[in-house]
């Protein structure tokens, strides 16, 4: 079996668009593989229009770590966001390739499950006024759709500070979430990397008293020794990762012990396997991983297809029934989530089949996510992200 051709479709949201790869082959089968890029969509196509004829078209889909060890080394620049993101949606199509060729699910392939269901934690939730009031009355929303844990980015626009006032006011979105969720259920917050490590430390100790699950990328993510500074003042479980696009470079963050939870993102990370790849070399640290995931259909499939093989997952993140459920209508079995988790998925391949008709009707967006424009950030709701 070869690779004849791949396409490209880009379906546009208000605040982010998604990019498909659907790859060919000459015996018939197709596969589908999904990134989502923040201002960067054009050029993620401009570079799967040269990978295609330079390292895709001719393979054989069986051959997934081939194909990714040259599209990753084989034009000798070093791989950053836009090409594992390009890896990732051709990737993840050969498995489903591969899957539907044997008759078999994903994750099957990847040696098989440890669990029956996946839970999933809710975002983008919270596009409501930023008070106490509002918050509490959305988070009651997720809670009557089932889900067990959910997600916030309580914080203003601020960057390394946080004035007292912003500070109080964030704090108390927490607490009103916390009461509106009970003690049981995970709350998860978000930092969103704004914040100086004195400041992520200080806010880490005002929000113990809500018992977060995590909180996120507290810091920027370059310095990865000023996320093992917040790491070491606080007894909070540390999160992050989605900025992070090689599994080589999560090193000196597992030499720092710097997180407790690592965070790659499947569509941005190289794929499944890359994926996976890293989970077992954080399962020999003692962390767990959670995939970022702000895709759709099949970025959550693929993404839920290492949930239920890999030992240490945690939890994957859900837009889809939030922020933009419309375009759960693209992908034919789009997962589905159940009294707070995901199924285990059952058909061949990655078990979602895209609907061209249906991605027709969500074009190209000229998508803006500034974080720290605040015009932006309250127009949105104070986050979707």
């Amino acid at each position: 079996m070869r690779i004849t051709e791949i396409s490209t479709h880009v379906v546009g949201t208000p605040w982010r668009n998604l990019t498909y790869v659907v790859v060919h082959t000459d015996e018939g089968l197709t596969g589908v593989g999904e990134a989502r890029m923040l201002g960067h969509t054009d050029a993620l196509l401009g570079y799967l229009g040269e990978a295609s004829r330079r390292h895709i078209i001719g393979s054989d889909p069986f051959d997934i770590e081939d194909l990714v060890k040259r599209l990753k080394y084989g034009d000798y620049g070093r791989a950053g966001e836009i090409v594992m993101s390009g890896i990732a949606c051709v990737e993840m199509a050969c498995w489903d390739i591969v899957g539907k060729a044997l008759g078999v699910p994903v994750w099957k392939l990847l040696g098989g499950r440890v669990r029956e269901k996946v839970k999933a934690y809710a975002n983008g939730w919270y596009t409501v006024d930023r008070t106490p009031e509002e918050f509490h009355a959305a988070a009651k929303r997720v809670v009557e759709r089932g889900y067990q844990a959910l997600k916030l980015d309580p914080f203003g626009a601020g960057q390394f500070e946080l004035d007292h006032d912003e500070t109080m006011r964030s704090v108390a979105l927490v607490e009103a979430v916390r009461d509106a969720i009970g003690p049981e259920r995970e709350l998860l917050v978000e930092m969103h990397g704004r914040f100086s490590p004195a400041t992520a430390i200080r806010l880490a100790d005002l929000l113990e008293p809500y018992n977060p699950g995590w909180i996120e990328e507290p810091v920027p993510p370059e310095n990865l020794k000023a996320l093992s500074k917040v790491a070491a003042h606080t007894n909070l479980p540390i999160a992050t990762g989605e900025r992070i696009h090689d599994r080589i470079e999560f090193r000196e963050l597992f030499d720092l012990q710097a997180a407790d939870i690592v965070q790659p993102d499947v569509g941005h990370f190289g794929g499944i396997n890359e994926t996976r790849k890293l989970a077992a070399t954080a399962e020999t640290h003692y962390m767990q991983i959670a995939p970022h995931n702000v895709g759709g259909p099949v970025l959550t499939m693929a993404s839920l297809h290492l949930g239920v093989s890999v030992p240490n997952f945690k939890i994957l993140e859900h837009f889809n029934d939030f922020a933009d459920a419309a375009i759960k209508k693209i992908a034919k079995g789009a997962p589905e989530v159940v009294d707070g988790y995901f199924g285990l998925p059952e058909g061949p391949g990655l078990g979602v089949e895209l609907d061209l008709d249906a991605v027709a009707e969500f074009p190209q967006q000229h998508a803006d996510f500034d974080l720290y424009d605040e015009d932006w950030h309250f127009r949105r709701g104070k986050g979707t992200r």
